[in-house]
């Protein structure tokens, strides 16, 4: 099963069924950003500290990563950002057109994976954001490499991603409330998964997911030549066991210091 061809039709799939991360932002949203009233998030629901960003985004160029979805973009334009969104579902990215039409808003689009950023060039943008989502690429290391290198010297990268934990349990015997270690990390669904598994993944239109090393997403990032100055966690909010023990997300501010050196 080849992995970017199976994700790209997935989250098309997911946006035809409606799904949370396909659900584009209100007008009312819209309309509250444009006053300078806006948040977005990078993980499931806790919100970017607003000192990640600068009081003012206008003439300031962002690049949404793999953030397709008409969510993270459209409130961003609003406050004044000229905004680029990179993701390799089409449909997602239909989101963003569309609520761009609709408010009046300059959105670019880019159908690409996020591992291969080649049609953007060298520093364009001063800050990237890139919400969780890199559970989808088999190698995150140059994704991090990407992102440097379409980013500003100074420029500021907000990433969201998963603590690997989250993928040692057996999910149906979380569904039935225990927590059975089964899988080691890094996962893979390629390389974990039973044939029976990944068939049933297929039917279910799920996608392929990889479970990276602590190692790979941070240290990843400072090979890539990035210092982080911020950190928080955040959790599914209470809807899967594994919330009562440990936070499964976390994000991270980081600021491009030097050029990658992997």
């Amino acid at each position: 099963m080849e992995t970017i061809s199976h994700n790209s039709k997935v989250w098309d799939k997911k946006v035809e069924e409606g799904v949370t991360y396909t659900k584009a932002v209100s007008g009312g949203e819209i309309a509250e950003s444009k006053k300078g009233n806006w948040s977005i998030s990078v993980t499931t629901k806790r919100a970017v500290p607003r000192v990640w960003f600068p009081d003012n985004l206008k003439g300031l160029r962002i690049l949404c990563l793999a953030s397709g979805g008409g969510q993270q973009a459209p409130i961003l334009a609003a406050a004044g950002a000229a905004v680029t969104v990179v993701d390799l579902s089409e449909k997602q990215l239909e989101q963003d057109r569309m609520v761009a039409e609709r408010e009046n808003l300059k959105i670019e689009t880019l159908k690409a994976e996020m591992s291969d950023l080649s049609k953007l060039n060298d520093e364009m943008f001063d800050i990237i954001v890139h919400p969780v989502s890199n559970v989808f690429v088999e190698n995150v290391l140059p994704v991090w490499k990407e992102a440097s290198r379409v980013l500003k010297t100074n420029g500021t990268m907000i990433a969201g991603f998963t603590n690997p934990l989250l993928y040692l349990f057996d999910d149906e015997q979380e569904q039935k409330g225990v927590l059975d270690v089964k899988y080691s990390i890094p996962f893979s669904s390629k390389n974990h998964l039973s044939k029976d598994d990944l068939l049933k993944l297929e039917e279910n239109n799920e996608a392929l997911e990889f479970g990276h090393s602590l190692e790979d997403q941070i240290q990843g990032q400072i090979d890539a030549g990035f210092a982080l100055t911020g950190f928080y966690e955040d959790d599914f909010g209470g809807i899967r066991l594994i919330d009562q023990y440990i936070k499964c997300f976390m994000a991270t501010k980081a600021v491009k210091v030097k050029n990658s050196r992997l």
